[in-house]
């Protein structure tokens, strides 16, 4: 943004959201989407809140209807994260109002509804030997960077695996974790403030713990850092190295599928309920606040 008007409506929103109990991950997404918001409106000479009206809003949610993916090309904007915006813009017009605005206009409540049966379609999740050729394809990363760089990226992508497929997390739950919620002694992994504000705690196995014990000691805590967070990097950083690591696996089928954080939290609920592990104990194990979103793992694996 470079209004400093907006800058400042920004600020008062994320304060507003603070006050009001949202969590640091909730608060995180409005953050960027409502910033993204008003940077359209600049490019758009729409340089006033005041101003703001129904039409700019429509016209905002056709753009990004049309907008291309920036990370996975050839694709537009997933349902989820259209929804997302569309939420930071209803929080937004409901904050104008409760701040004076008189002509705010009115949330749109606007969502696109997924039929169910076409979302479980899409959720193309990995085998187990891919997995495992995934795994051993990260050596292989970001090979033109000098040693340090290199070494960084791929420690790192080596704890996206243990975080997001050993323990099942969640994108916002592993990219907040700080070196204080890895309890060594007990094997676990402390989830503050999940999903509904949930926090819960999730072993590790033996193969997990051994990873995520040689990042800490033999790389994160060799670092000299002004914070406390796992990973070192920003989650585009460690996004764009799934990319890479996809690119650089050679299997078709690997190919033929999305890599991405989401994907590797599907795939250990369906390879755990193929183990035979019970949907009550999956459900557990990934913080599902009802088994009805456990159940569609068991059409995945019927698939």
């Amino acid at each position: 943004m470079k209004t400093q008007h907006y800058t400042e409506i920004h600020r008062a929103f994320i304060k507003w959201l603070h006050a009001l109990g949202f969590s640091d991950a909730s608060i995180k997404g409005f953050r960027q989407n409502i910033k993204a918001f008003f940077a359209y409106l600049e490019e758009n000479r729409i340089l006033s809140i005041t101003i703001l009206t129904r039409k700019h809003i429509q016209t905002y949610f056709e753009h990004l209807q049309t907008r291309p993916n920036k990370l996975y090309k050839g694709t537009g904007l997933s349902a989820v994260h259209l929804n997302h915006n569309y939420e930071a813009i209803d929080k937004l017009c409901e904050f104008l109002h409760q701040y004076g605005m008189e002509n705010a206009p009115i949330p749109p409540k606007v969502r696109i509804k997924m039929d169910e049966e076409e979302r479980i379609r899409k959720i193309q999740p990995f085998t187990q030997d891919e997995i495992k050729q995934l795994y051993d394809c990260i050596d292989l990363i970001y090979a033109d960077c000098e040693y340090t760089k290199r070494e960084s990226l791929q420690q790192q992508i080596r704890l996206v695996f243990a975080l997001f497929y050993g323990c099942g997390l969640r994108m916002s739950e592993g990219m907040n974790l700080t070196i204080q919620d890895i309890d060594f002694d007990r094997k676990t992994v402390f989830v503050r403030q999940g999903k509904y504000y949930k926090d819960r705690i999730v072993p590790m196995n033996a193969g997990v713990f051994k990873t995520v014990e040689s990042y800490v000691y033999n790389f994160r805590k060799t670092i000299k850092l002004s914070h406390t967070r796992l990973f070192i990097n920003s989650k585009e950083t460690i996004r764009r190295g799934l990319v890479e690591l996809h690119r650089v696996c050679d299997n078709p089928e690997i190919k033929a599928k999305r890599l991405y954080f989401h994907i590797l939290r599907h795939s250990i609920a369906t390879h755990l309920l193929q183990n035979g592990m019970s949907i009550e104990n999956i459900a557990l194990f990934l913080g599902h606040g009802t088994l009805a979103s456990t159940q569609l793992y068991t059409h995945i694996v019927n698939r």
